[in-house]
């Protein structure tokens, strides 16, 4: 009987180290995956290599993809070393310095007398303003003045911007002026993009809207350049799949969406690594968990909740607030490239990192700082060639830097200092997940811990112990998880609607609203070609106390919304107020369901057998522990620490006092030992 016709699927996620790619077969149900460095001068070019490799791996032509997936940092970079395209900002005359004032709050690790506000990403200088106003119901109350939209084109053309983003007062009760201000200057500026904020953030709230549609001018050239650059190499290899992008959101939209609104990709491949976090933790019946995704660079934290992924519109991306919908995680400078250094006789560990290139000194690329993996081979608890073989780890290079970077400076042992490089970023981590569990309400012992990226497994164990975590599961490719995810990913949209003037619900007219919002997001599924069947949309409503300032999302419940928001104002602060509850904002959550792989089903093991032994450096002192391959594994089969299993895109540490069994998944679940 012949083979069935392949029906391929590939995800690639570009990190800041390593691009990953898991290449998947519905009509085998076979996962391939890869594991390349990535090229931060141009990601395409990792991003087709990556592709290859799977490709030759599975023994699979291009042609045969029918689905491409993408998680990307190009729009996140962009905003953090301020190399977006040169923008301004269009605005109603009276609100130049919306940018400029911003918020009174100051960032919680500043200090309250000396904080300085970061430059804006558009100066006063290319602010621009045009006549006209529109009331917070959506009333004209002044009508457009054409001949200022277009002096604000002349004016733009003279500052040689190459992106314009317009938010005008209350566009999001009424964007007709904004729409046409939008159409003048795109008609008046061939060639420069111009971005509107009913397009990327029609809520209330101008200094977060006008922001929000600044930074998404501000990336709308290069990543568009980089989807183009992306879609070209695909046609070159012959492949007719569709190119979907992760947003921030943890669902993907097709390359029309984000060529739009490039800021909702801001945070895609960590909002990529939580969805498949939470699949592989549901195959294996676990629906409360810590995820925390370790790569070269920063460490990824978020807490899902009866498997539910929550999502916020209070983050962050650098010193911005960026509120558009996205996965609600704390990111924090701490991976396997940290820099550790000697500053004032003091130990002190990221946020810099020695990134791709040249690497942590290990990698052998010249790379002479002291970093977090350098650590760890100085210890002991890498082996000595990764990626399948491909990676050679340079020991001597890496005692090298922690010799002269750490331990000289502190007198300490090279083993002392990299114990105590791994101990202060560590707690480093820590810090961050208590403040996604313990100071949410959240108890952490009630969850399992879900490390994963390439460092993750080796610090799971080490984290699990000092939040009081008894469980930890490492998930079967934790180094490509992200790429993993984007296979178990739907489309998804949010569409908003804020209402003119704050106050109880009226459900009469909040169902008025509602009804407005499912068409447009009916007509996005449809755009995105989703069939009837696996369209879904889900009713959240944005509500406040009277007189406070920020909202809680809650599902849409009719009469008993205002009851749902106080039990979830009660969990998140401990309290409930005597206040009337006010609506502000009503969103539609649309999704469109794709195909996913199963998971997978090992066959029963047969015991695991090591590998080889490797010489460790316990705090006890030096030891051998034994080497597992994880692909030697089977279901059922025991590891017990200490221990290392190594795998392709991946090392898990399984320190003393913890042991573990391989779920039928793949999965492995370590306790911590009575």
């Amino acid at each position: 009987m012949p083979s069935p016709e392949p029906d391929l699927a590939v995800a690639v996620d570009i990190g800041g180290t390593f691009t990953d790619v898991a290449l998947h077969d519905a009509a085998s149900g076979r996962t391939w995956r890869a594991k390349t460095p990535s090229v931060p001068a141009d990601p395409s070019r990792a991003f087709m290599a990556g592709v290859r490799l799977a490709l030759d791996e599975a023994g699979l032509p291009a042609g045969a993809l029918r689905r491409v997936l993408h998680g990307t940092t190009v729009a996140t970079n962009m905003i953090l070393e301020g190399k977006g395209a040169r923008a301004a900002l269009v605005t109603t005359a009276g609100f130049r310095h919306v940018l400029a004032i911003g918020r009174q709050d100051i960032p919680r690790r500043e200090n309250l007398y000396a904080f300085v506000k970061p430059a804006r990403p558009v100066p006063s200088s290319r602010v621009l303003e045009v006549r006209e106003r529109v009331g917070p119901g959506g009333t004209v109350l002044e009508p457009l003045d054409e001949a200022s939209v277009r002096e604000a084109a002349e004016a733009c053309r003279g500052l040689g911007v190459e992106a314009v983003a317009v938010c005008l007062l209350h566009a999001f009760a009424n964007p007709a002026h904004e729409e046409r201000v939008a159409g003048i200057l795109r008609a008046a500026l061939p060639g420069v993009a111009v971005t509107a904020s009913s397009d990327v953030l029609p809520v209330v709230r101008e200094y977060e809207r006008s922001l929000a549609t600044v930074l998404n001018a501000v990336v709308m050239p290069g990543v568009a350049s980089y989807v183009s650059r992306l879609e070209a190499r695909l046609e070159e290899a012959r492949v007719a799949a569709p190119l979907l992008l992760m947003q921030s959101n943890g669902g993907v939209a097709g390359s029309a969406t984000i060529r739009r609104a490039p800021a909702l990709t801001a945070l895609s491949g960590p909002a990529a690594g939580v969805v498949g976090a939470r699949e592989v933790a549901a195959a294996c019946g676990v629906r409360d968990l810590i995820t925390v995704d370790i790569g070269g660079t920063s460490a990824d934290i978020c807490l899902i909740k009866d498997g539910r992924i929550g999502l916020t519109q209070a983050g962050h991306v650098g010193p911005w607030p960026l509120p558009l919908p996205m996965v609600d995680m704390v990111t924090i400078g701490a991976g396997g490239g940290s820099v550790a250094r000697v500053a004032g006789g003091a130990l002190a560990v990221g946020p810099q990192s020695a990134g791709a290139d040249p690497g942590p000194a290990a990698y052998g690329r010249g790379g002479r700082e002291a970093t977090v993996t350098d650590a760890h081979v100085v210890l002991g608890h890498l082996p000595e060639r990764l990626l399948g073989g491909r990676m050679a780890l340079d020991a001597a290079a890496a005692r090298a830097a922690v010799a002269g970077r750490v331990a000289g400076p502190l007198g300490l042992s090279p083993e002392a200092a990299a114990r105590g490089i791994l101990a202060v970023v560590d707690n480093h981590m820590v810090g961050a997940l208590r403040v996604v569990s313990i100071e949410r309400g959240h108890d952490p012992r009630d969850f399992t811990l879900v490390p994963f990226g390439g460092a993750g497994p080796l610090h799971g164990c080490a984290l699990a112990d000092l939040l009081g975590v008894r469980r930890v599961l490492v998930p079967p490719a934790p180094g490509v998880l992200c790429a993993d995810g984007l296979l178990a990913a739907d489309l998804k949209a949010e569409f908003s609607r804020t209402l003119p003037t704050a106050g109880p619900p009226d459900p009469e007219a909040v169902a008025g609203l509602y009804r407005d919002l499912a068409a447009q997001a009916e007509a996005w599924l449809a755009r995105e070609g989703v069939a009837a069947a696996d369209r879904s949309q889900a009713r959240v409503a944005l509500m406040r106390y009277h007189g406070q300032g920020g909202e809680l999302a809650v599902p849409w419940a009719g009469d008993a919304t205002a009851a749902a928001f106080a039990a979830a104002h009660e969990a998140l602060y401990g309290f409930r107020l005597d206040s009337p509850v006010e609506l502000v904002t009503v969103r539609i959550e649309a999704a469109g369901r794709m195909p996913r792989p199963a998971p997978p089903r090992l066959p029963p093991g047969t015991g695991a057998r090591a590998r080889a032994r490797l010489p460790v450096h316990l705090a006890a002192g030096l030891r051998d522990v034994p080497l597992y391959d994880r692909g030697d594994l089977g279901a059922g089969d025991r590891v017990a620490g200490p221990a290392i299993v190594a795998q392709l895109d991946a090392t898990t540490l399984v320190p003393a006092g913890w042991s573990g069994a391989v779920h039928e998944t793949g999965a492995i679940l370590l306790g911590r030992e009575p």
